[in-house]
């Protein structure tokens, strides 16, 4: 059970927190009672989190314990082979690459990580990746493209960071050179938002064959707090929920205009409940994408991927009146 309890669910708490107390005392005259309750709390979480808020969305995809790009490294890959530093500047440890396996593919796995204690999340920078890092996750992913390694992108970040360093080395046109690259990349790229998809700072390792979200991730271009300061000149408990409402944020909304291919579902009560149920559904997506693209040649695969990208928006040509 999760120990940091967002505000939407008292309620689920309150009932987890009855049935545990049942549970505890055992009594054999409560089996009744304790059935009843679990039927209860797994209504009330199916009924909650089908209703969720984009905002809400937001709150859980941010909360503390749901699953990192380390923590899948740990329940879905097998032999792990970090690779280190841009051969320029340093090692952001913002964004995590190696070889890694992936069931029977060999993969190259770039992701990006937030950290869990305090002392890591400072390291990692909350997850919002520098230059450096996004220059050693296109230096990997022209690594895997050589030795025909599919690219497996797990993005989770609030956005690049955003300091007076990392203009000054270049983090725009580093961005925008990733999505030059990747997007003629000759190998298979599989992209998935796990936790928050925020502005360049996902789009930076984003551009792939197949873009998915987890049930309860969000991706934008832009955080609804940084929405809210620039039309209402402040983010606070009234405009932040406004902003998340209007950029259509959440996986439902993406499905729906094409941005993204697949919703990949959560567990019940959001991933941070079950990483090890979470880890075993996203294996199940991941492994089916790279068969899909498995097969197809380099110029079907690029072209694919090309047009993909050019059929996302409505466009209207108005004709000039003659």
């Amino acid at each position: 059970m999760a120990t940091h309890r967002l505000p939407f669910e008292k309620e689920i708490y309150a009932l987890e927190d009855l049935l545990a107390d049942l549970e505890a005392r055992s009594a054999a005259t409560a089996g009744e009672e304790i059935r009843r309750l679990r039927r209860e709390t797994v209504a009330l979480k199916k009924r909650i989190y089908s209703e969720l808020t984009a905002w809400q969305t937001v709150l859980v995809a941010r909360h503390v314990e749901r699953p990192h790009t380390s923590d899948y490294i740990e329940l879905m890959f097998e032999e792990f082979v970090e690779l280190h530093g841009d051969r320029a500047i340093g090692d952001d440890r913002a964004i995590r690459t190696g070889f890694a396996r992936l069931g029977d593919f060999r993969v190259m796995l770039i992701g990006h990580q937030k950290g869990r204690t305090l002392q890591d999340r400072q390291a990692c920078f909350y997850g919002c990746a520098h230059p450096e890092g996004y220059r050693k996750a296109l230096r990997c992913m022209k690594i895997a493209a050589k030795f025909k390694v599919p690219v497996v992108c797990l993005i989770d970040t609030p956005g690049a960071y955003p300091g007076i360093g990392a203009e000054e080395r270049g983090q725009a046109a580093l961005i925008a050179n990733n999505l030059l690259e990747m997007a003629r990349l000759e190998t298979p790229v599989v992209c998935v938002v796990i936790g928050e998809g925020g502005s360049g700072g996902a789009l930076g390792i984003g551009i792939g064959d197949r873009v998915s979200m987890l049930e309860h991730a969000y991706y934008s271009v832009i955080s609804p707090e940084g929405c809210a300061g620039i039309l209402w000149k402040v983010g606070n408990e009234e405009t932040n929920p406004l902003a998340a409402d209007a950029l259509k944020l959440t996986s439902r909304h993406l499905a729906k205009l094409g941005v993204i291919d697949d919703v990949i579902p959560e567990p019940l009560g959001g991933a941070h409940r079950d990483h090890r149920e979470m880890a075993t559904t996203l294996k199940t997506y991941l492994l089916r994408y790279l068969r899909d693209v498995r097969g197809l040649a380099i110029p079907e695969l690029l072209e694919a991927r090309y047009q993909k990208f050019r059929r996302m928006g409505v466009f209207t040509r108005k004709t000039p009146a003659t």
